[in-house]
């Protein structure tokens, strides 16, 4: 049984689009996921908190999710870019208070070695870890490796950022 959460808000969030010195750009793969889900992988990103600017968030997540803290900004998307969660994936809050996400992003140039990366135990183990997995990839790619509901965010990040994903 589905409920109408049409009138429901959606949840202020923002991301990092990490870009190494190759041009190529930071992707986890969820975990908790089966390893084989072609779809499991996503950029950083997470909830903004109360008082908390868009871009405080944006480094915020990239920590607690990669222990990444050697970032350059780069440029932030014009736009708040929206999703909404498919019915059949909403539970908890995404039930009862949000209908999806609304995103800032910004693009960050990857300043440190990738041996600052770390996601099974980001920030030291104080965070719980939210990725099983990373590599590196050119950003075109990025659409084709999330969940079908976010792909169009992605796609929107790639025309914006293209431009910016390339060797240095």
């Amino acid at each position: 049984m589905s409920s109408d959460r049409s009138s429901l808000a959606y949840r202020p969030c923002a991301g990092a689009v990490l870009i190494n010195r190759a041009g190529l750009v930071f992707a986890g793969r969820r975990a908790g996921l089966p390893a084989d889900d072609a779809t499991a992988w996503q950029m950083p990103q997470g909830g903004i908190d109360a008082g908390e600017q868009p871009l405080d968030a944006a480094l915020r997540e990239l920590f607690e999710e990669t222990s990444v803290h050697s970032v350059k900004l780069m440029a932030e998307s014009a736009a708040w870019l929206s999703y909404d969660v498919p019915d059949s994936l909403a539970s908890g809050r995404f039930q009862k208070k949000w209908r999806g996400q609304t995103q800032k992003w910004f693009a960050f140039r990857f300043l440190g070695p990738d041996s600052e990366i770390d996601i099974l135990r980001p920030g030291g183990g104080a965070f719980t870890a939210e990725f099983d997995a990373w590599d590196w990839l050119p950003l075109t790619e990025l659409p084709g490796r999330v969940v079908a509901f976010k792909r169009p965010i992605y796609e929107a990040l790639v025309a914006e950022f293209a431009a910016l994903a390339v060797p240095v």
